[in-house]
């Protein structure tokens, strides 16, 4: 009987400003994982700038995915299929990482599957954790999605709360800037929060009248806004860390009792959490407690699988490739699109 032969992934994402390229085998093991990051380039800006996150993309993507294939030991000529980020993001960065997918497809014959980044941010649980499969529920929280999915199936999804206005990550930067923090938010943040009070300052915790899991922290961030307005037209001192901290124990609150309520309530005992905001320390950890206290199991992948990396389109990638799931030449950027389209 002859061994069933390996399934290589070639995986590229580039939809917001890191440029990346991963190599993932059988769906679980990375072998590379290249991330070319632009962070310093946007923090002169205080945030990405859409057309400087394009030309960049294009000056690094053919060098990121060549060290992304001599990492991994492999040849083009060895990988099964090739995933790519095709939306939600930045329209021109997605373009440069399709087209060049597309390109290498063309040329090769290799076959090209279209990934939801969201899809990729989920799976980025099934790299180290390899016992976890669905279903269980996942928060993805980064700069611009706050989403609670009930994860039925790989690549079976239903999205079970939202937020309304900003989201987490987004929410994080704004406030990050309004304390002169810089950017990006998230880290600077986390950072100073450890030197804080939390209860120093209420911050309001908002809830969605109708739906009892979507989010909403637009009025947060006017309420950290309004009340360093506030002391600086009193003259008084303003302790950065108190703010980071109360800041942040106010958004934690709010995704943790969300997300618990939702597992309660499907029935499930697996949770997870995804994207950018998920390598909060402080949030990973008021998760492992409220976790253990419900008898849930937690999931959570490292830091640098949380922030945009190209191993967890390769882990979504190959879970496509084994369902059947096939892109033609005209796969475009499409950056609204919706999780669970195609």
């Amino acid at each position: 009987m002859s061994e069933t032969k390996d399934v290589l992934i070639l995986a590229i994402e580039s939809s917001c400003d890191e440029t990346a390229a991963s190599v993932v085998k059988n769906g679980r093991e990375v072998l590379s994982n290249v991330i070319a990051s632009q962070i310093d380039l946007h923090t002169l800006y205080g945030g990405v700038v859409p057309e400087i996150a394009s030309r960049k993309h294009i000056e690094k993507i053919n060098q990121v995915i060549q060290e992304a294939l001599d990492k991994a030991g492999v040849m083009l000529s060895d990988i099964t299929a090739i995933a790519v980020t095709y939306g939600p993001g930045l329209v021109g960065a997605l373009l440069v990482g399709v087209s060049a997918a597309k390109a290498i497809s063309f040329a090769t014959g290799i076959p090209l599957i279209g990934v939801h980044h969201i899809e990729g941010h989920i799976s980025a649980n099934f790299i180290e954790n390899k016992e976890l499969e669905p279903p269980f529920i996942c928060l993805v929280a980064s700069g611009g999605h706050s989403h609670l999915v009930v994860v039925k199936d790989y690549g079976e999804y239903e999205i079970v709360g939202r937020t309304r206005d900003d989201a987490a990550g987004e929410a994080f930067d704004k406030v990050a800037r309004a304390i002169g923090l810089g950017y990006p938010g998230g880290p600077k943040i986390d950072k100073l929060a450890k030197e804080g009070n939390p209860d120093a300052i209420h911050f309001p915790r908002a809830k969605v009248g109708e739906s009892e899991y979507d989010f909403s922290f637009s009025g947060l961030k006017s309420a950290v806004l309004n009340y360093l307005n506030g002391c600086q037209m009193k003259g008084e001192d303003i302790c950065k860390a108190d703010v980071a901290a109360s800041f942040q124990k106010a958004v934690i609150e709010v995704l943790v009792e969300h997300s618990l309520h939702a597992v309660k309530e499907f029935g499930y005992d697996k949770f997870a959490i995804a994207g950018g905001v998920a390598s909060n320390s402080s949030l990973r950890a008021a998760f492992e407690e409220a976790c253990s206290r419900q008898g849930v199991t937690f999931y959570h992948p490292s830091p640098v699988y949380c922030t945009d990396n190209a191993a967890m389109i390769g882990v979504a990638g190959y879970y496509e490739y084994i369902k059947g799931v096939r892109s033609g030449y005209d796969l475009n950027a499409v950056p609204n699109l919706k999780l669970g389209e195609r």
